[in-house]
């Protein structure tokens, strides 16, 4: 068994005294959906949560991390990050602003705190998964530690279902 290595998402929950569970899986660039993951797993599509950098038209940089089977809700993500409008942030500014590539986001560890906001379907769970911070490695973490660690505020933010 080859030794998985320490992430700097992972390193953060250490320091913070935070249980959690570091579980690779396969993927490739083609490969990189929540289904994907989910399936790779055996996890239920609930509990596999994804990552999502937004910019807000008042505040800037934000983070939504919502269950993989979902569609984030523009308006609600916008409404309760205090701005009008957000939209996503495109690709190719993802690994200069939070250092992290699409596939790979974790909500723990980006270069800034950003402001974070979790679906609440997550405190449905004993535990979700999260991005570890690279492509083939996921957080397995209770919900409530997950917001502590993130500073994240619990809210509606995916359409239905």
């Amino acid at each position: 068994m080859h030794k998985i290595s320490k992430t700097n998402a992972a390193r953060i929950l250490d320091r913070k005294n935070i249980k959690y569970e570091l579980i690779p899986y396969s993927c490739d660039e083609e490969h990189l959906s929540a289904d994907h993951v989910a399936s790779q797993l055996g996890e239920d599509l609930r509990q596999v949560f994804k990552t999502l950098v937004l910019r807000g038209d008042r505040t800037g940089i934000f983070v939504c991390v919502i269950p993989g089977g979902c569609e984030l809700d523009l308006k609600a993500a916008a409404k309760v990050s205090g701005n009008k409008s957000a939209s996503m942030l495109h690709v190719k500014e993802l690994l200069p602003l939070t250092g992290y590539i699409r596939g790979g986001c974790s909500p723990i560890g980006m270069k800034k705190d950003y402001p974070t906001f979790i679906h609440s379907s997550c405190m449905d769970f004993d535990a979700i998964y999260i991005s570890a911070g690279i492509r083939g490695l996921q957080i397995r973490i209770s919900p409530s530690d997950l917001v502590g660690a993130a500073g994240a505020v619990v809210a509606d933010l995916a359409a239905a279902m």
